[in-house]
This record gives C-alpha cells, structure tokens and sequence, in this order.
C-alpha cells in the first residue's frame, strides 16, 4: 500500500511539474502587433504598412511589437505561400528586451521576385502561434 501511495505522489508532481512547465512557455513571451510592410526605419518601425503588395516585390518586412518578455526568448517566424499551400521558410530569432519591437524579413535572391498570390507569416513560440498575418503580392 505504501508503495503506491509513493507512485500516485510521483506521479502527480510529474504532472504539476509539465503543466507548470507548459503555462511558463505559453506567458513567456506578449505579441501586441504585427504588420507588413515596404521597409523599416532606423527607430524599427514599419514604412509603408500594407497588406498587397506589387508584382514585382523582391522583399517584404514583417513588423512586430512585444511587451512583458523574458529576454532572450526564441521566437520562429514561418513563412507560407498559402495560394499553393507551401511553407517557404523558418527563421529563429531572439527577443533582445522585455518590451520593444522588431522586425524580420522574406527577401528573394537578386534578380527573382515573390509570385504573385497570398502569403502569410507566423510567429510562434514553440508550438504555439503567437500572432499571423496574411498579405497578398498582386
């Protein structure tokens, strides 16, 4: 009787243990904004805020702004092309300050452009998504 009374113990403190772990990933980290954009300035705010953009686009911005963040926090960006369901690219990055804003990027090579079609680009904190946005190039 003894012996099971120590593994329903263990058990539930394994179980304490992942739900605590699991509630600090999903509070690790507030995404208030997201936009998309032609450019960023040298204060990192967007230039150019739109969600279509030109045939002809090489580079798109996507803008984003946090509070109440523990630094050093890994966030990935994941880029899609959703007009033929394919996911373009992943992009880890670390979030420098407790509140601030930032930015990445989908930049085609020199000479190519992004096809024209919807788009859109996650933010995510391990498994959960923190904020998306869709933005089309027409």
């Amino acid at each position: 009787m003894l012996v099971e009374k120590k593994n329903i113990c263990l058990v539930l403190l394994m179980a304490f243990i992942l739900s605590a772990c699991s509630l600090q990933q999903t509070t690790a980290i507030n995404i208030t904004d997201i936009k998309t954009a032609k450019g960023i300035d040298e204060k990192l705010m967007p230039l150019g805020v739109t969600g279509v953009f030109p045939d002809g686009t090489q580079k798109v911005f996507c803008w984003f702004q946090w509070k109440n963040t523990e630094v050093n926090t890994t966030v990935m960006a994941r880029w899609y092309f959703v007009t033929d369901n394919i996911h373009i690219l992943d992009y880890n990055f670390t979030i420098p300050r407790k509140e601030g804003s930032g930015s990445v990027s989908l930049t085609m090579p020199e000479g190519k452009k992004l096809p024209v079609g919807q788009y859109r680009i996650d933010l995510n904190f391990g498994k959960q998504t923190l904020k998306s946005t869709i933005f089309k190039v027409q």
